[in-house]
């Protein structure tokens, strides 16, 4: 038979020939007059209307070439199984039906022209799923199943299983199985059931067939015995409602008592044969002991194994028990009993643990050349999802029953409403979720398989995204549309799946014990208590204000509060942080990244809650910034900013505003926000698990420092102090007329000079100018002056942010001596007037900003007067031992422990660095390598010149790095200056515990001894 050329063109407009490559040549074949008889390929065009419908609709398919050869083998089978048939029915005018021009005279034929209903579903199938189709090439009349009601509506697709003839009862029941699934792929791919809807439905057919199945094994036993009670357990995804085409079904036999053992192991064991011939393998391995153990047990034996030996996992695929067939009472009395156990689960050290290392084997057990098409157990896939889940219902699940739905979807639904999940990664979980699951779906759906596998092969993605409804737009094929949206759910699904499973709160709330996840007024009273809360009723109150109401604000609290609770008990003061904790909630409660950071932030919460409970000045600096908690969000953010970092950005900060006022405030409220910096990495640094690991920018692999390091506190304040007096001077400069070319400067003196700055120090500067060439000394003194007062001014105005001290009381002649002074000026007082005092003032003096001429010029100019090149007098000896004598009986204040103070106490600040500058000034003109503003780097230059004793120098740099540290401490903890360590009481509690001691009264032992030996070190060298 010749054939039209182009014919097979023609045809290929409708889809076919694509997958056969041919253009179009087969499907001429088989629509032809040798085959259906609905193309005329002389015309090129379908034989009537009809034929044009039913061509139209094979277009539609997922595969068109499929959907033709199938309907084409069943046509054929059709009419050997009902030979003569088709004449019968194209000249009966009651049967409705009429065949086409030149057509086959097929039954089925006529139904798809008068039924569309029929056409749309029969045609969906039979390009979807080769195996459904060749069912019907192999049953024909079953095509009548997916008929349009009476009524016009579709076939049910509940999942119900209706009787059919045959004698055999498992061969009836395959044959109701196929019947049923029929109708539930036909509305799944017409989009008359949703995913969930298909899901439930399969779920639905699984209970069905076991309970049929159930019902044959039962009829089977020997004549006489009796009745087993047995129920048959659902687990897995047919336990979540959520089963897919093509899956082992997961139970569990659980038998009433040992009397039933023996009949119930004959119908189990001939369940699972049947169910294996009718529909798919059923899976008893997630029974104790697997597949090593009994396959039926007695619920008491079920019990003492779940109590005794079950381990994580077990307790996870609990979650989604649900009685499926049998005896569905004594099901549910199983998964009652068990439930208890279930959720305690996660209160094992391990458990948490334990469901993600589970995942991990998982991953590890892939194939690696199906790695990355795994949609269900590769990274991204929909085991991500399902273990992200469970391990959130098993360790919140504890406390809100809202939790506890067996299904993947409810759960994550429940967990979104529960504020344990936010909305967004909710959803995209969702999404993720739904696409996976339905890819899963059209994979099985094709040969009714089981394969989780995206196939690699060109032309099968090409089914696959049609499958999925994918079409080529803009310049993109189907199939890249379809690998795009594959890799942005399955990317998502990793991050999310990684943000949830991996929660370092997790851990947190496991630990917390079920009964104090419920935080009713009277469990709360109770655990307050417990917790060591000194006013429960007050606590009570703070948190029936955070947790009140039913808004998801409210759920995130409950969920938070647990933990936050258990972190507030381990501080001395447990009822401040709680406090603190609702001032900031109070400010940023209604702020919708608030929250989220503290629940999905890994360990925000609970670092949150250590600083609030351990420092009130924190505490205090959150509330005038709480939006600065972000910081302990991040590792990096909670190190020291670099000083050039610091200065551009304050810089930066006062340029926006032309009023100094403005500009000055801008620049305070960055100096807040790093004072929250640092204190926050400082409180956090001994706190194990949650103290930060930044990075230095320039090294990845390379830790920066800790500031478990007093100097690397003291640098960083320094840094801070600096940045903000050179933005604040600028700001002094631009607001105040001078003569040009007027050069200033700010000399650093003091810790502020020494880089040894502290929470509660003040700017201890001297101010120099240098008036231009030929200018008036008296106008540019005074323009010099008018500079320092508005820089001091400036940082002093009254404002929300810590003011910034600049005490300029170290000048020559000290307050009565002018302000500022010209660099001349400098020199000539140094020359002529100074004291020794004064010359071991300088030793700590360096340029901080301004002029960077002026500064160096200054600098120059102090070398002799503080490293004089032959060292000290003994006259000069005696007289800095004198002061120094004076001032430790004349300014410890009246009252105070010397043993304790950390300042002028017996081995503390004063004693040692007085011994440090002492020797600078005796030593430094001759030793170079002595000459440097900071303490410690003096005494490790002192030691290594052979100046002091290597074990005095240990004791002097223990005793004054242990004093700056409780100095600091001090005025975290108490949020006020002070340099007195109490000897019991909170506050001593409190800086023991930032300081990383457990118990206060070995700590302040410990301040002792080593501010004796260091007393006793400093009295060598001063008397050296």
């Amino acid at each position: 038979m010749s054939r039209p050329t182009r014919a097979p063109g023609r045809l290929a407009r409708y889809g076919f020939g694509t997958a056969e490559g041919d253009g179009g040549a087969r499907a001429a074949d088989l629509l032809g007059s040798d085959g259906l008889r609905l193309w005329r390929p002389v015309e090129q065009e379908p034989v009537d209307e009809a034929a044009a419908e039913l061509l139209a609709a094979l277009s539609r398919a997922a595969d068109p070439d499929l959907a033709l050869r199938q309907l084409h083998r069943i046509v054929e089978a059709e009419g050997r199984t009902t030979e003569g048939r088709a004449e019968g029915r194209s000249t009966e005018g009651g049967t409705g039906s009429r065949p086409t021009e030149g057509g086959t005279g097929s039954a089925l034929l006529a139904d798809l022209h008068n039924d569309p209903g029929l056409r749309r579903r029969l045609i969906a199938v039979l390009g979807a799923s080769a195996a459904l189709g060749d069912h019907l090439v192999a049953h024909p009349e079953h095509y009548q199943a997916l008929r349009t009601a009476a009524d016009g509506l579709a076939p049910t697709a509940e999942g119900r299983l209706e009787p059919t003839d045959g004698g055999n009862a498992v061969a009836a029941l395959r044959t109701a199985y196929r019947l049923a699934l029929l109708r539930i792929a036909a509305a799944d791919l017409t989009g008359g059931r949703g995913l969930e809807q298909t899901m439930a439905a399969l779920s639905a057919l699984a209970d069905a067939t076991l309970s049929a199945a159930y019902e044959i094994a039962v009829a089977e036993l020997a004549e006489g015995t009796e009745r087993p009670r047995l129920a048959v357990v659902a687990m897995g995804k047919c336990g979540g409602g959520e089963l897919n085409y093509v899956s082992d079904v997961d139970v569990i036999f659980v038998a009433a008592e040992d009397a039933d053992l023996s009949a119930a192991t004959l119908v189990a064991t001939r369940l699972i044969y049947i169910c294996g011939l009718v529909a798919w393998p059923v899976d008893a391995a997630l029974r104790p002991e697997g597949s090593r153990g009994p396959l039926v047990r007695t619920l008491a034996s079920h019990l003492a194994y779940y109590r005794r030996w079950a381990r994580t996992w077990e307790f996870q695929a609990l979650l989604k028990a649900r009685p499926a067939a049998g005896d569905l009472p004594l099901a549910q009395e199983w998964i009652d009993q068990l439930a208890p156990l279930v959720w305690r689960a996660a209160e094992r050290p391990e458990a948490v643990e334990d469901v993600r290392a589970m995942r991990r084997r998982i991953i590890d057990h892939i194939p690696p050349k199906e790695l990355e098409r795994e949609i269900k157990r590769g990274p991204g896939g929909l085991r991500d999802i399902e273990f992200a889940v469970q391990l959130l219902q098993l360790v919140h699940g504890r406390g809100d029953e809202s939790l506890r739905p067996p299904g993947t979807i409810p759960a994550l639904r429940a967990l979104v409403a529960g504020g344990y999940v936010g909305r967004a990664d909710g959803e995209a979980l969702l999404r993720g979720y739904r696409f996976l699951r339905s890819v899963e779906h059209r994979l099985q759906l094709q040969g009714l398989r089981r394969t989780h596998t995206v196939p690699a092969e060109p032309g099968a993605l090409r089914w696959l995204a049609a499958a999925l409804g994918f079409t080529a737009a803009q310049g993109r094929s189907a199939v890249e549309s379809f690998r795009a949206e594959w890799v942005t759910h399955a990317t998502e699904v990793r991050r999310l799946h990684a943000k949830l499973l991996y929660r370092p709160l997790l851990e947190s709330v496991a630990r917390v014990p079920a009964d104090g996840l419920r935080l009713t007024p009277e469990a709360a009273r109770n655990r307050l208590e417990i917790l060591g809360f000194a006013d429960p009723a007050g606590a009570l109150r703070h948190l029936q204000a955070l947790t009140g109401g039913v808004s998801r604000t409210a759920a995130i609290q409950r969920t938070l509060l647990p933990v936050l609770l258990s972190e507030f008990a381990d501080a001395p003061e447990p009822d401040r942080g709680l406090l603190s904790y609702r001032k900031v909630s109070d400010k940023l409660g209604s702020t919708p990244w608030y929250l989220r950071l503290l629940r999905d932030g890994g360990p925000v919460a609970r670092r949150l809650a250590r600083v609030l409970a351990l420092s009130r000045y924190v505490a205090d600096l959150l509330a005038r910034d709480p939006e600065a908690l972000r910081l302990l969000a991040e590792e990096n953010e909670l190190a020291p900013r670099a000083p050039g970092v610091l200065r551009e950005g304050f810089l930066a900060a006062a340029a926006r505003h032309t009023d100094p006022v403005e500009a000055t405030s801008a620049v305070r409220a960055l100096r807040r926000r790093e004072l929250v910096r640092v204190a926050c990495a400082d409180v956090l640094c001994r706190a194990g698990a949650l103290a930060p690991s930044p990075t230095r920018p320039d090294g990845v692999n390379r830790s920066a420092p800790k500031l478990s390091d007093i100097t690397v506190v003291g640098t960083a304040l320094s840094d801070v102090t600096d940045a903000t007096l050179t933005a604040a001077l600028r700001a002094a400069q631009a607001s105040q007329p001078a003569p040009e070319g007027l050069r200033f400067a700010v000399i650093g003196m003091g810790r502020l000079g020494g880089y040894e700055s502290n929470y509660l120090s003040d700017a201890d500067v001297l101010f120099v100018y240098d008036p231009p060439p030929g200018s008036s000394e008296s106008a540019a003194s005074a323009a010099a002056h008018a500079v320092a007062e508005e820089l001091r001014r400036l940082l002093g105005v009254p404002a929300p942010d810590p003011p910034l001290g600049v005490d300029a009381d170290l000048r020559p002649e000290g307050r009565q001596g002018p302000l500022v002074r010209s660099l001349a000026a400098y020199a000539q007082y140094y020359a002529r007037w100074s004291r020794v005092w004064e010359a071991q003032a300088l030793l700590r003096a360096r340029f901080v900003c301004g002029d960077a001429e002026l500064g160096a010029e200054f600098e120059a100019m102090i070398e002799p007067v503080r490293y004089p090149a032959d060292g000290l007098t003994r006259e000069q000896v005696v007289e800095i031992r004198r002061i120094k004598a004076r001032v430790e009986t004349e300014r410890l204040p009246r009252g105070a422990d010397p043993a304790t103070h950390t300042k002028l106490g017996r081995g503390g600040l004063a004693d040692v660095e007085w011994a440090v500058q002492l020797v600078q000034l005796r030593h430094a003109g001759a030793n170079p390598a002595l000459r440097g503003t900071r303490t410690l780097d003096a005494l490790v230059a002192a030691e290594r010149a052979g100046l002091i004793d290597p074990a005095d120098a240990a004791e002097m740099a223990a005793g004054w790095s242990l004093a700056a540290q409780v100095r600091n401490a001090l005025m975290l903890v108490r949020g006020r200056a002070g340099d007195q360590l109490p000897r019991h009481g909170v506050e001593l509690a409190g800086v023991a515990r930032l300081l990383g001691r457990d118990d206060p009264g070995e700590f302040l032992d410990e301040y002792l001894r080593t501010g004796r030996r260091s007393r006793a070190a400093a009295e060598r060298v001063l008397d050296a």
